[in-house]
């Protein structure tokens, strides 16, 4: 739900209210979504958006550098004068692209979607679109109501590069044994504890996720792609996970190994992280 009180003010006159969003579980209670001058009727739009992460340091807003949240919320103020807080689907790191992005913000503005959209896409650079908005509910939570996201990772496999793609996938020389790769994939299926594939550093108390979907996709001579599908992720699953599929098309692990790996719930067995530039976030399920 979401909620207003009257800021902290010398008197009444110079009052400011904050919109805030109060989570059903008291997990993000009080999460300010933005501050305005006077009470309002709030709205609270949804925004599909694309971006190529590469210039980026990744999604969350931070003081020094440039962000994919920053610099939309700074745009947002811009059109509205309203400092908002933009709920994504999840965090997106350094160097990660998104397809289908989702995130919400709420408002006061009388804007409807359409001018925001439009306006947005004309102050954004040209390596973020805004590709829908839509009111939702003011209950709508682009996280909490999430119920599965997808993402893809490709990987080039070929002696030679492609420099002009060189920022949207992973380039291994040595090639890869595929067919043993895909004979893991069924043992991450299902719900279990990923812990042996979660970056230190995570904010997860709880490592259990539910994968619904893996797959690999041949997309072209060389290239192909590792398609996942969750209920959640943790810190760094997916790259985790691509990481250690890697050693076992390279020969390093095979797939009784893998399964060891994963049963172990012990994240320094597992292959190394791959890199940020191959994954995107495909889709999220609502």
């Amino acid at each position: 739900m979401v909620g207003l009180a009257p800021g902290p003010g010398i008197n009444i006159q110079n009052v400011k209210y904050y919109f805030f969003y109060i989570d059903s579980k008291g997990s993000e209670a009080f999460t300010p979504l933005f501050l305005s001058d006077r009470p309002v009727d709030n709205k609270n739009i949804k925004l599909i958006l694309a971006y190529d992460g590469t210039k980026y340091h990744g999604w969350q807003r931070q003081k020094k550098d440039t962000t994919i949240q920053g610099i939309i919320e700074d745009m947002i103020q811009k059109m509205t004068g309203e400092q908002v807080k933009l709920i994504s689907s999840g965090r997106t790191d350094a160097g990660v692209h998104a397809v289908n992005q989702v995130c919400n913000f709420i408002t006061g503005s009388n804007l409807d979607p359409e001018t925001i959209k439009k306006g947005l896409n004309s102050l954004l650079p040209d390596d973020i679109l805004i590709k829908k908005a839509a009111c939702m509910p003011l209950e709508f939570h682009s996280r909490h109501c999430a119920k599965s996201k997808t993402y893809n990772y490709r990987i080039l496999n070929s002696k030679a590069p492609d420099i002009f793609r060189r920022n949207y996938l992973w380039h291994i020389r040595v090639p890869l044994k595929k067919n043993k790769m895909a004979k893991c994939l069924p043992i991450i299926l299902g719900r279990h504890d990923f812990t042996s594939f979660k970056s230190s550093g995570s904010g997860n108390t709880d490592p259990v996720r539910s994968v619904i979907r893996a797959e690999f996709h041949n997309l072209e001579d060389g290239l192909f792609s590792f398609h996942i599908e969750a209920n959640g992720f943790l810190r760094h699953m997916v790259r985790n996970i691509v990481g250690t599929l890697v050693e076992v098309g390279l020969g390093k692990m095979d797939v009784n190994r893998f399964k060891e790996v994963f049963d172990s719930k012990n994240r320094c067995l597992a292959g190394k992280m791959a890199p940020p530039q191959g994954l995107f976030l495909l889709n999220v399920q609502y």
